[in-house]
């Protein structure tokens, strides 16, 4: 058994923070492609067990409510965070069912649909990656160390690289604020170019970065 000291947990993150850290270009991706469907209409569906159900809930409030600055709601919807209908769709279809069928309900051609899993192997997600993609929607998944199956059924993914499920949920919260950031960004630049003015200094310094 690992011998756990008062930094074990401190040390975990760090050293699986210089790998995470390569994949902000990703994310910066993630949120001007989110940014630009949502605001042409589309919508974003989330989904994930325990733990990372709990950030697939923050990552939609942060956009039906506001990450920082204000600005208008979004329509993000978590799947696991209607009760009723989670456990009657459990209930009568089987477990695997519980997020697929909301996708088939809820999802369109277009929409985006974030699924976390720190073993990127729950079965109920993988029903519901491959159904997203039978609609036409963009699957993009958050998962643990790669290979694994989730990885394998998204349109793209981002695979932490930590040794405790810990570590990579606490990594996967940082990916959510950063795909959130990026996401204020560019709806910032949508609006400044709407409003033919010039965007503030932290957006201008952002979008000549990935220029």
């Amino acid at each position: 058994m690992k011998l756990v000291t008062d930094t074990t947990h401190c040390d975990d993150l760090m050293r699986a923070l210089p790998q995470f850290r390569h994949d902000a270009a990703r994310l910066r991706r993630w949120g001007a492609s989110l940014a630009d469907r949502l605001c042409g209409g589309a919508r974003l569906l989330a989904a994930g067990n325990g733990g990372s159900a709990a950030q697939a809930q923050h990552l939609t409030a942060e956009l039906v409510g506001r990450y920082r600055d204000d600005r208008p709601p979004f329509s993000a919807l978590a799947l696991h965070a209607d009760t009723s209908a989670t456990t009657a769709i459990a209930n009568d279809y089987g477990v695997q069912e519980i997020f697929a069928r909301q996708v088939c309900a809820h999802g369109r051609a277009g929409d985006v649909l974030v699924l976390l899993s720190t073993s990127g192997a729950s079965a109920n997600l993988l029903v519901a990656a491959a159904e997203a993609r039978r609609l036409g929607m963009s699957v993009w998944a958050v998962t643990g160390p790669a290979p694994n199956p989730l990885e394998a059924a998204a349109d793209e993914a981002l695979c932490v690289a930590a040794d405790t499920a810990a570590t990579v949920q606490e990594l996967h919260l940082v990916a959510v604020h950063m795909l959130c950031e990026s996401f204020d960004e560019s709806v910032e630049r949508r609006t400044a170019r709407r409003q033919g003015r010039q965007a503030g200094p932290n957006w201008a310094v952002a979008g000549e970065e990935r220029r």
